[in-house]
C-alpha cells in the first residue's frame, strides 16, 4: 500500500485528536473508582490518585501540542509537501505523543521530556518543510 504524504498528514491530524483523549480514559476510570460528582467534576481533581492527576495534565498538554501539530500538518498539506521526511515527522509526532502520555501517567519524567522534544521537533520539521516548499 502506497499512501500519499498528503493522506498521511490528514490521518495524522485525526490520530492526534484521538490521542488527545487517550489519557482522559485513565482519568475516567479513576473518577469512576473514586466516585464521580456530577455537580462539581473539576473540584474532584484533588481527590484523584496521583496517576490520574498526571493523566489530566497529559490530556491538557495534548491539546496544546495538537494546536501546533495541526497547524504544521495543514501547512505541509496546503503547500504540497511530498517528502518522506514529512511522513516520518507526522508518524513520529503520533508515536512520541502516545509515549509522552504513557510516560507522564507512569511518572517517568526523563522519558516524558524526551517524547515532548521529539514531538516538538516533528511538528517544527513540518513547518520547515512547508516554508522550503513555498520558496
Amino acid at each position: 500500500m502506497n499512501t500519499s504524504v498528503s493522506a498521511i498528514l490528514l490521518y495524522a491530524i485525526v490520530g492526534a485528536v484521538i490521542l488527545t483523549y487517550a489519557p482522559f480514559m485513565v482519568v475516567g476510570i479513576a473518577r469512576f473508582k473514586t466516585g464521580y460528582d456530577m455537580s462539581a467534576p473539576r473540584a474532584m481533581f484533588d481527590n484523584l490518585p496521583p496517576y490520574a492527576q498526571r493523566a489530566t495534565w497529559a490530556h491538557q498538554n495534548c491539546f496544546e501540542a495538537l494546536i501546533i501539530f495541526s497547524a504544521a500538518a495543514l501547512m505541509a498539506y496546503v503547500t504540497g509537501v511530498e517528502s518522506n521526511l514529512a511522513s516520518i515527522a507526522a508518524v513520529s509526532f503520533l508515536l512520541s505523543r502516545l509515549l509522552y502520555s504513557v510516560f507522564y501517567i507512569l511518572d517517568i519524567p526523563i522519558a516524558r521530556s524526551l517524547m515532548f522534544a521529539i514531538g516538538s521537533i516533528s511538528a517544527y520539521t513540518l513547518f520547515g518543510l512547508s516554508l522550503l516548499q513555498i520558496n
